[in-house]
């Protein structure tokens, strides 16, 4: 989901290169059966992460973000509540890693969720911190697809 502000919206034109590639990924018409793991799409620039998780309930998860990747989270099997927040309103828990394009944050004021079934997918670029994986009941099983596109 794109929730920005204006300042930010240069690094989300979903009609760049990258995106495309990603999304003809995700048009494939055998993603239910790929096995679990990273599969690349276009080297570091572009690759998708598949994978198959247990939800939680959102209460027990913190946010994350990336400064160099925007994700397209791409629900396969499964239903997944999805936590948004503005990372500027955001406050870190411990470090950033850069290394690993990987940070753990609390909201501010202001957070949003979205429910996705399958087929469904939201975009959460650098801006947006996110909250993946959660329940928007009981615990079950997903399997999604986590593509992740470069920004410069």
């Amino acid at each position: 989901m794109i929730f920005t502000s204006l300042a930010n919206t240069a690094m989300n034109d979903l009609s760049a290169a990258r995106y495309a590639k990603a999304l003809e990924f995700l048009s494939r018409d055998d993603l239910a059966s790929l096995e679990a793991g990273r599969y690349d799409i276009d080297g570091d620039e572009v690759f998708a992460n598949v994978q198959e998780v247990t939800t939680v309930p959102a209460g027990e998860k913190n946010y994350e973000a990336h400064r160099r990747y925007a994700d397209i989270h791409y629900v396969i099997s499964g239903t997944e509540l999805m936590g948004i927040a503005p990372i500027e309103e955001c406050s870190a828990v411990g470090e950033f890693s850069e290394a690993d394009d990987f940070g753990l944050f609390t909201p501010g004021e202001r957070e949003a969720y979205v429910t996705l079934r399958p087929g469904e997918l939201v975009v959460t670029p650098p801006c947006d911190a996110h909250k993946p994986g959660c329940c928007p009941g009981e615990p079950a099983q997903l399997k999604k697809i986590c593509v992740k596109v470069l920004v410069d």
